[in-house]
């Protein structure tokens, strides 16, 4: 990467010595165009000539502290490390701890995760506000769940390793692993910090249950949006229409969100023809989210809280203005943004940032979270002393309103 950057600079200063134009700079065979082997007289026009400013100085700075450092460290430098810190750093400096570089086996284990089957301990986490590693959810069914994660708690370190928000899917491939190896979690829950060892297996995510409740009312949660979602979903409905459901809950609660693509082709089974949401890039330039007509005939509520983000804010924020059906619960987590994940020639990745998203009628998502239609918060007595939910009241609510 550091080799393409210096061709590039090569390039423009040639480009300049081609073209010429008024308000012009001569470059002189010293600092940056010296170490480049270029001879003086070459001329520059202004936009060139603060292009090659801002090269010269920026990356003249960064490979004059590299040389510093492989001659004057007191031990053997590691090159390769050296320029995957570099290349790192490059994404810290956005502040955004849902952009960084990956190296190729991080970014492996990035699309492992997408697929909904790996080799972990079930659990899905976030880059909170704290600053931390936060659980969104463990896996019903899975080691984490079985060791006790709960909901909400920080996991500082693995294996010995701390890893912070930032850090945030390099946490999660060190938290996965292969089936039958130990995993050893620092914990933070409240004031306590604990170890917890944990014994990875395969795990094939679920991200759709259903179920028939009562009164002819079904019932649909999704944990997350993968590959298989949309379709599971699909199936799920079917069933429980099958079953005699005249009308369904749609949970999104503690779901983290997923794949854009998933969601919409769920809403476009719940709504008609219309915006699901939009986006905006860097430029302004603005992208729709449709769903064609033809919509489920069973109404329904939806589910959220603070665990609701991403793709699922997509989902719920899409049903909220098009009419679709009431939301229940609490404000959403707020995540309205995109993200791409792009694989370089080297076999390693960059994931950032590239657009954010809007609900239908222009509401800011990002930072600001869904609000629902029903406010109905869940208290300490909501739940026993082990954490479990023993009397929902946001569920009671949705069928409150069915009915």
């Amino acid at each position: 990467m550091i080799k393409i950057k210096k061709a590039t600079l090569v390039f423009l200063i040639i480009l300049a010595v081609v073209c010429g134009a008024a308000g012009l700079y001569t470059l002189q065979t010293t600092g940056a165009a010296a170490k480049f082997g270029l001879g003086g007289g070459h001329v520059l026009n202004e936009e060139q000539y603060q292009k090659y400013r801002h090269l010269s100085k920026t990356y003249s700075k960064l490979d004059e502290l590299r040389d510093d450092i492989l001659h004057r460290y007191y031990v053997e430098v590691d090159e390769e490390a050296l320029e995957t810190g570099m290349l790192k750093g490059l994404y810290d400096g956005l502040g955004d701890p849902y952009s960084y570089y990956m190296t190729p086996s991080e970014y492996e284990q990035t699309m492992i995760s997408l697929t909904g089957v790996y080799s972990g301990v079930g659990v899905t986490i976030s880059a909170g506000d704290s600053g931390y590693v936060e659980v969104v959810t463990p896996t019903k069914g899975s080691p984490a769940e079985d060791a006790g994660i709960r909901k909400g708690d920080w996991i500082l370190a693995v294996d010995g390793t701390e890893y912070s928000g930032a850090d945030l899917d390099t946490c999660a491939a060190a938290i996965r692993g292969p089936e039958g190896t130990d995993v050893t979690l620092t914990v933070r829950r409240g004031d306590n910090l604990f170890d917890v060892t944990i014994t990875r297996k395969k795990i094939v995510t679920q991200t759709v249950e259903s179920r028939m409740l009562e009164d002819g009312i079904g019932y649909i949660a999704i944990s997350g949006f993968e590959e298989n979602t949309a379709g599971d979903f699909e199936a799920a409905l079917a069933e429980i229409e099958a079953q005699g459901a005249t009308s369904f809950v749609l949970d999104l609660r503690d779901n983290g969100g997923g794949l854009v693509d998933a969601a919409v082709a769920i809403a476009d089974v719940l709504l008609d023809e219309g915006v699901v949401a939009y986006t905006e890039d860097h430029d302004g330039n603005k992208d729709y989210y449709r769903t064609s007509h033809g919509r489920t005939d069973l109404p329904y509520v939806v589910l959220v809280n603070e665990g609701s983000a991403s793709s699922s804010e997509i989902l719920s924020g899409g049903i909220k203005d098009n009419g679709g059906g009431p939301l229940v619960g609490v404000t959403t987590y707020g995540k309205g943004i995109i993200q791409s994940v792009e694989q370089l020639t080297d076999g390693s990745g960059i994931k950032m940032t590239i657009l954010q998203y809007f609900s239908p009628n222009g509401s800011v998502i990002h930072k600001q979270g869904i609000e629902p239609d029903y406010v109905v918060e869940l208290t300490e007595d909501c739940f026993d002393e082990n954490g479990e939910l023993i009397n929902d009241l946001q569920l009671q609510k949705a069928l409150e309103l069915l009915k």
